[in-house]
């Protein structure tokens, strides 16, 4: 949403914004905590999951040759994966 700044702002505060910034848009971000990467729809959820799939099936000795055809994932993100599940899950 556009508004101009001279109909919602004081004086004082648009003479200092002045200061950094003249005839340009400026966006002003909403206060509050941001979300995270894929927190709102659900993907980083889902991704985690996928992976403790990947290292628990691993674990259990399944190859990393069948984790990357059934995941479609290359062979160092089946490692990387591994590697990260190791170290917060021993």
């Amino acid at each position: 949403m556009y508004v101009n700044a001279e109909e919602v702002l004081p004086a004082e505060l648009l003479a200092e914004i002045r200061q950094y910034v003249q005839g340009a848009a400026l966006y002003i971000p909403k206060q509050g905590d941001k979300a995270g990467w894929g927190e709102k729809n659900g993907t980083r959820n889902l991704l985690r999951q996928r992976n403790l799939e990947i290292a628990s099936r691993h674990r259990r000795g399944e190859s990393i040759a069948r984790l990357m055809e059934e995941y479609h994932l290359g062979y160092d993100s089946i490692k990387k994966i591994v590697r990260q599940y190791r170290k917060e899950h021993l």
